[in-house]
């Protein structure tokens, strides 16, 4: 009998959407000078995306983690850490309204990105129309 191959929704799928999205957004706003209306949305988008990311590690670990590979769901959780740590401190920064501290910290994220080419703009306003006003709006605040 063959491999059974799964082309639905997956944890892998859908990171690597949040992935997309996430270098689509920083590709964008590296080409502003300064955070307009627009630009917080698409900061608060990233945020989202972040915690998607984040969302998805913890499906896959527990999937590694349910078959009894321990260890690879920790290399897992470790290895990509950094998306819950940077969701908290972009959204405390936007929550405190220090937009001027949010640039030095896309940067230092920027390199998690790198693999991912950007050559057409697959989103565009509509992704991120709205989102610091429910970022604003959630509870999740760290």
């Amino acid at each position: 009998m063959g491999r059974i191959i799964r082309t639905g929704d997956t944890p892998a799928k859908r990171r690597h959407q949040h992935l997309r999205s996430c270098a689509e957004v920083l590709h964008l706003l590296a080409r502003r000078s300064h955070f307009d209306a627009e630009a917080r949305d698409m900061v608060a988008f990233f945020v989202f995306n972040l915690r998607g990311i984040a969302e998805t590690i913890e499906e896959s670990a527990q999937a590694w983690e349910n078959r009894g590979y321990w260890r690879k769901a920790e290399s897992l959780r470790e290895n990509w850490r950094w998306t819950r740590r940077a969701a908290d401190e972009l959204e405390r920064l936007i929550r405190e309204h220090r937009w001027d501290a949010v640039p030095s910290v896309l940067l230092r994220l920027m390199p998690h990105f790198q693999h991912i080419t950007v050559a057409t703009i697959t989103r565009n306003a509509d992704w991120w129309c709205g989102a610091l006003k429910a970022l604003l709006r959630s509870t999740t605040a760290s």
